[in-house]
Formats: structure tokens, sequence, C-alpha cells
């Protein structure tokens, strides 16, 4: 089990990884933040469904479940669309920041979606989150758009990751995420036809573009975002929403080295990154204590 545990937080750090470049892709991608959600969950879709019709997997699902997912798959969508509206109107960096109070919502929420008990240490981390980021919105409030787009997002990335926690105790991972991507290209498809955006003109693409929406739709959608439902079977969504506030500083380090120019930010920019990532890292070592104090104290009452 304990393998199990750390074979699947490795992962979540692998995924977490592809996520922050997830953010550069957004950024080198030069369509509109809508269009480029379609395409991504379109395609991502589509590498799912071949999967699973080569992994032999069934596509049944019960009705109530579908409906689920059918509502999960909006919030995603929508999710999507602010973190890359976000990102054309700040920058990779302030955006990924923001997203450092995923934590902090889940620390709230989780309890209520669970019916467990709010952990002091959870919400105190989360408060020095906050602290981390009001200090980065303290230097760089000429960004407050792409901030509260960012907000947004993040609001919209707990609520789906706490519906996904349960799940994915009764659905494969890959199921899961095939029906949410072709609910939010459905609903997204809708809000097109009604607005008139399928013209000739919004399935031309330069090559560039095309390139960089199937790395990601396959590599960051298809596969990191099934391997992120997949670990919740081992990893609590309060532990996932933690572990992707490292997501900020692989996407703003590699967004200093392959974008430059407005991706360099203050240095007490950086101090509220650096409050971050100490604050993911003892939380891991808090909830390892408590999880070895727990297996000594039922040792003890078993002897």
């Amino acid at each position: 089990m304990r393998n199990d545990n750390l074979k699947s937080y490795l992962n979540l750090h692998l995924i977490v990884f592809i996520w922050g470049f997830t953010a550069i892709l957004g950024a080198l991608i030069t369509i509109t933040a809508n269009a480029l959600v379609w395409y991504r969950m379109f395609f991502a879709a589509i590498f799912l469904g071949f999967f699973l019709v080569f992994q032999k997997k069934s596509f049944k699902i019960p009705l109530k479940s579908f409906l689920k997912l059918i509502f999960v798959g909006l919030l995603i969508a929508l999710h999507w669309i602010f973190f890359f509206k976000a990102i054309h109107v700040s920058n990779v960096s302030i955006t990924l920041s923001v997203f450092s109070l995923g934590a902090f919502f889940a620390s709230i929420l989780e309890p209520l979606f669970y019916g467990r008990k709010v952990l002091w240490y959870e919400v105190f981390f989360g408060l020095i989150i906050i602290a981390g980021l009001a200090l980065i919105i303290k230097v760089e409030i000429n960004y407050l758009d792409g901030m509260l787009y960012a907000l947004a997002a993040i609001i919209l990335g707990v609520l789906f990751t706490l519906m996904n926690g349960k799940l994915i105790a009764d659905h494969d991972p890959s199921v899961i995420s095939f029906y949410e991507f072709l609910a939010g290209v459905f609903f997204i498809s809708i809000y097109f036809l009604f607005q008139q955006k399928f013209t000739s003109d919004f399935f031309i693409l330069t090559a560039n573009n095309w390139i960089l929406i199937l790395i990601l739709a396959s590599i960051c959608t298809a596969y990191a975002f099934t391997a992120s439902v997949k670990v919740m079977q081992k990893l609590t969504p309060y532990t996932v929403m933690l572990t992707t506030n490292l997501e900020p500083v692989y996407g703003i380090i590699l967004a200093y080295f392959i974008l430059g120019g407005k991706e360099k930010m203050s240095f007490e920019f950086y101090i509220g990154a650096l409050i971050i990532v100490l604050t993911v890292i003892f939380n891991g070592v808090i909830k390892q204590y408590e999880k070895t104090k727990f297996k000594k104290n039922n040792s003890t009452l078993n002897n």
C-alpha cells in the first residue's frame, strides 16, 4: 500500500509538471481561449475514445453517473476557458501563482463533500498560501484582470476535482475523462453555434498551432487529466490540490526560460512563489507524521 501511494504521489508530480508546461502551450497557441478549449477537449476525447476501444473497455455507464459527468464536463470547459483567458490577458506566471489558492478552497470544500472534519493544518497552510499570493498581488496589481480570471478558473477546478474524487470510486478514469471531454465539446459547440463562430476560418490554423494543439490534447490532456483522476484512487483531493500548487513553480520556471520577456517578474513575486513551495513541503511532512502516528497508535492498541 505504501509503495502504491508513493508511486501515485510521484506520478502526480509528473502530471503537475506537465500541467505547468500546458500553460506555456496556452501562451504559444495564437487562437482565442474558447476555441483553444474546444480543440483541446475535442481531440482529447478522440484520443481517449481510441484508447478505450484498443483496451476493449466498456463505454457503458449508469444514467445518473452520465448526468454527473456532463455537469463536470461543463465545469472543466469553463475552468480551462478562464485559465487560458487569464494567460492571454496577463501571463503564465501570474495565472499559475493564483492557482495556489486551490489548496485553501479545497481545505474548506473537501470536508463538506466527504463528510470529514476540517483539519487545522490544511486551513493554516491555505492561509499561508493566501499570504504568499497577497505579496504577489501587491507588487503585480497591473495584472488584476488576469488574476480574477485565474481565480474563477481555480474555484471551478476545485469543484470538478472534488466531484471526480467521488466518481472515481465507481468508474474507470479513462471513461470518466472521455465523457467529460465530450460534454465540454458539446457545451462549447452550442455556444459557438449561437454565436455563429463555426466558420471556415475557425478550422484554418497555422501548422505551428496544429502541432501545439495536438501536443496539448494528447499528452497534456488525454494522458495527464486521466492520470490525475486515477491517482485520486490513492490520494485525497486535498493532497492532489496542494501538490498542484507546484504547477506555478514548474510553469514559472519553464516560462522564464522558454518565453522570457514579460515572464520575468519582480523579486517579491518569487518570494511569494517560494512561500507556496515551502507550504507544499511542510504539508507533506505533517501528513507523513500523522500517518506514522496513526499506525503506531493502532499497533499499540492491537498489542
